[in-house]
């Protein structure tokens, strides 16, 4: 197929463009390529219009009539990033070309046609994002982190990593660069373990692996190639557990706490006549336990709703019903989202039926069961040194919304902009959250137009990322203008980064290969400049967020930006920053001009000391 065969008008004069945006009117020349729409006024003073097709959400026609003739119409496009654009066209012929050709590019289902597979960037790639967090350096991460968490809670298992290394000797971890470090990468956490040997220190037992088992992914289709298992349980056992457990989503390691807790996740056991246990899945969440009296199994997806361990054959851990919301699928959060948009595009409603039609939406009440659900395995994993197992139907949503926020609760590297890439990379895209099926369709679409598999988890997880940044504004080096970004790119973007619904299927594409990734782009200096957030200090202290439905915010920024003026706000950012670095140039003077007080009393003492002896 060609892009020109979908193309019925290239170019058009005397295009009106009308936005929710601004109540201006510009008329311009509209462009239609194969994966974008432009339209220009050839002005100076206006701003052109460049939407990628696949921003295309929804497309709607309003015919104009005259002495019941079509005379041209007004074409409404509802955007993913939640713009409304008009486009009135004069002429039916014209009109009906439009709107076909957009409807025809803006729905293409081929993958290798969209455009991060044609995008080629005009600036040199600094670092290759594809390779920043491959599961292999994510794993070394994990080395050096252990020498610097605290010691070893007494009721978890004595728990190391093994190092990626034949040796059988030990060096002090400590002095093994971070890997997110420019220039460090496994193969050097390995040359610096090998040259060290002959020292004497003989390496602790280790506990943990890198298994291959799913290399060909035929052992659970959506977790990624290379990943981090027990090392006392085999390749067969995982395989058996991956066939107990809904769609192959056996127990995979998430995060280690400092204090040496486990947080794993999974899927659902699966349902299936005659078949009440598997050893090899006990093995798995056994091991884990270690010395630790009980362990928690988190289900998210709600009581009654999924299959859950049974407690004869797991009898050490407790199971805690955390439920996100009512839902009965993840469209049903697509449902809530696309309520919550609609109330916000409502600009002439009353006051009472705003409050009303934002309560009905249930959009805060997830938000709010989302954080409730993840400061409840938090504290399992800090206070109580127990393992936990995060579990919710298949595992690929509301699963991984509760271990990631986890994490960045607990975690304060995932507060950082490398850490949050790293915690995205490693707990949606690498653990197989379907992007491609979720994102196709957005808040926009009519109910009986959106499959079963549309949803909106990942913006369910930013905006509870933003509730954690705006109750501690001072704990995050990124500002939300990062978050809306993360939004945006991961329904439509130039880059590979969010394509697909796998690593299988990325793999096949050669996705790593063929585009660009994100990160390269977000962590080159002068983008990175326009993302840090100006209040940031550095704290390594867990973050307790409130859970009281008074403590939640309406994301504004996002889900107003289009209908309130959000200069303001811009403005506001940056006069804090310039307060900031004007701060930061004082007390740089300062410290200067202290310096020299300091060396002008040492001279006067010293003249001083002179006359006195003369």
């Amino acid at each position: 197929m060609e892009f020109a065969d979908l193309i019925k008008t290239p170019k058009l004069d005397g295009v009106f463009l009308h936005t929710n945006a601004t109540n201006a009117t510009v008329e311009g020349t509209l462009c239609i390529t194969g994966h974008h729409l432009l339209l220009s006024a050839r002005q100076e003073s206006t701003q052109e219009l460049w939407l990628l097709h696949k921003n295309i959400d929804c497309v709607e026609k309003k015919p104009s009539m005259g002495q019941n003739i079509v005379m041209g119409g007004i074409i409404t496009l509802k955007c993913k990033d939640l713009r409304i654009i008009s486009l009135e066209i004069k002429y039916a012929k014209d009109f009906f070309n439009v709107a076909a050709s957009l409807e025809a590019l803006s729905a293409i289902q081929n993958v290798e046609l969209e455009y991060p597979f044609f995008y080629r960037p005009m600036y040199s790639i600094l670092e290759d994002g594809f390779t920043m967090f491959r599961p292999e350096l994510e794993f070394a991460h994990l080395i050096s982190g252990m020498s610097m968490g605290g010691a070893s809670s007494p009721n978890v298992a004595n728990i190391t990593i093994c190092t990626p290394s034949t040796s059988s000797v030990s060096i002090g971890l400590s002095n093994i660069p971070h890997p997110l470090q420019n220039g460090f990468a496994l193969d050097a956490a390995t040359a610096l373990v090998g040259s060290c040997s002959g020292s004497g220190n003989f390496v602790s037992a280790c506990e943990w692996r890198i298994s291959h088992v799913n290399s060909d992914f035929s052992v659970c289709p959506t977790y990624g190639a290379t990943l981090i298992v027990p090392k006392a349980i085999s390749d067969e056992q995982i395989a058996l557990s991956a066939a107990f457990r809904d769609g192959g989503r056996f127990p995979l390691l998430s995060y280690r706490h400092e204090n040496g807790a486990i947080l794993m996740r999974s899927a659902q056991p699966m349902s299936i006549q005659g078949i009440k246990r598997c050893r090899a899945d006990e093995a798995i969440l056994n091991l884990v336990l270690g010395r630790s009296k009980k362990g928690f199994i988190v289900d998210t997806w709600g009581k009654g709703k999924s299959n859950t361990e049974t407690d004869l054959h797991y009898s050490q851990w407790k199971k805690v019903n955390r439920s996100i919301g009512n839902v009965s699928s993840p469209a049903s959060i697509l449902d809530s989202f696309a309520k919550l948009i609609e109330a916000c595009n409502d600009i002439g409603c009353s006051t009472d039926k705003w409050l009303s039609r934002l309560e009905s939406s249930g959009w805060l009440s997830l938000v709010l069961n989302s954080l409730n659900a993840s400061c409840v395995v938090a504290q399992c994993l800090d206070q109580e040194g127990s393992p936990v197992l995060v579990h919710g139907a298949k595992g690929l949503d509301s699963t991984l919304i509760v271990t990631s926020l986890v994490q960045i609760i607990l975690n304060p590297d995932c507060r950082t902009v490398r850490g949050l890439q790293a915690l995205i990379e490693r707990e949606w895209i690498q653990a197989g959250h379907p992007f491609a099926a979720r994102h196709r369709y957005s808040c926009y679409t009519p109910h009986q137009l959106r499959n079963k598999h549309s949803g909106a988890t990942f913006v369910l997880f930013l905006d509870c990322i933003f509730q954690l940044f705006t109750q501690f504004p001072c704990s995050f080096e990124f500002s939300t203008q990062l978050l809306i970004l993360l939004f945006e790119h991961s329904y439509f973007s130039q880059y590979g980064t969010f394509l697909c619904n796998s690593e299988r299927e990325r793999h096949e594409l050669q996705v790593h290969t063929r585009t660009t990734s994100l990160w390269s782009y977000l962590n080159r200096p002068d983008v990175l400049q326009t993302l840090l957030n100006p209040l940031y200090e550095p704290n390594s202290s867990v973050i307790w967020p409130s859970v009281a439905p008074i403590s939640l915010e309406l994301w504004s920024e996002l889900y107003l930006r289009w209908v309130i003026d959000q200069r303001n706000l811009a403005t506001t950012m940056t006069q804090i920053q310039e307060l900031i670095t004007c701060e930061k140039e004082l007390r740089t003077q300062a410290f200067k001009l202290r310096k020299q007080a300091v060396e002008l009393c040492q001279e006067v003492a010293a003249q001083i000391h002179d006359v006195d002896n003369a």
